[in-house]
């Protein structure tokens, strides 16, 4: 059965949580509210401003989980000065989820590569998942979207090295590139389990560089804007965002797809389908 994704050419605040309503879930409990806090001196990242409707509407905590490599968020005394910088703070309550250990170890006894998730150990204190992605390229993933910020994004800085490394995180950097992909896929599949189906996904095509908002030195943007996406299915979304680049008129086209394709990005969509938590069939519903 295909999943629904709704989606918008319009980009506002505002046309974000319209969006978010007519995906029909309304996220209970404590909610967590995954975005990208944006590297210090990255010019890409969705400001807390541009976000700021739907979390004040689901009326969550913003999250976010520390990195496992040299910036300004790989410990939590930077991360939270950065946060600070950025604003989050003085809009939304905020939880650095692995602010301090030990971390929350998750199973993935389905995975094809790795077989736990280490994540911050404050994700136990909620109940739903709001994931707020800017989708763009990436050095290493190919693009950013729900999968990646599902994976990589809620992991601890222990859990992102050992994601990267498949396993072994003194590979971080070196392991096998479509076994790392498939990490993701396995790691993404647990947070899935984790909130038993209780999360919505925002795909914002906006700011599309080839390069991520973990970049302190990104490009710029080489594609126009596209739209904002909203789905219950986090491998859909991710699909609908691809095929939208591929069907874009865009001069900057191609430049992002090499980057996607020179990284095999579509692999780990390919890889979270086959562990059956979404599907890449879907119907795009075009809103105004």
């Amino acid at each position: 059965m295909s999943a629904k994704v709704y989606f918008s050419r319009e980009i506002s605040p505002e046309k974000v949580l319209e969006l978010y309503k007519l995906a029909g879930k309304e996220l209970k409990g404590n909610v967590a509210i995954k975005v990208h806090s944006g590297e210090a001196g990255n010019q890409n990242f969705l400001r807390p401003e541009f976000w700021k409707p739907i979390i004040d509407h689901v009326q969550g905590t913003v999250t976010e989980c520390n990195t496992a490599y040299e910036g300004e968020r790989n410990t939590t005394e930077k991360h939270k000065a950065l946060i600070e910088k950025h604003g989050w703070n003085a809009y939304f309550p905020f939880d650095l989820l692995d602010a301090e250990g030990p971390d929350l170890e998750l199973d993935i006894p389905n995975g094809k590569r790795i077989k736990k998730n280490y994540v911050g150990k404050n994700l136990a204190n909620y109940d739903s998942l709001l994931v707020l992605s800017h989708f763009k390229g990436h050095p290493m993933g190919g693009y950013g979207g729900a999968l990646k910020q599902l994976s990589i994004g809620v992991a601890s800085s222990f859990g992102k090295a050992y994601i990267h490394g498949v396993g072994e995180p003194e590979k971080i950097w070196t392991a096998d590139h479509d076994s790392f992909l498939e990490s993701m896929a396995d790691a993404a599949g647990s947070i899935v389990e984790y909130f038993k189906g209780e999360i919505v996904y925002v795909n914002v095509m906006m700011n599309m560089s080839v390069d991520c908002d973990c970049c302190a030195v990104a490009e710029d943007p080489c594609m126009a804007d596209i739209g904002i996406l909203v789905s219950l299915d986090p491998i859909a979304i991710d699909q609908a965002c691809l095929d939208l680049v591929y069907a874009a008129d865009d001069p900057g086209r191609p430049h992002l797809l090499k980057r996607i394709e020179s990284r095999n990005g579509v692999h780990t969509i390919e890889a979270a389908a086959a562990l059956g938590y979404g599907s890449r069939e879907y119907k795009l519903i075009e809103v105004k």
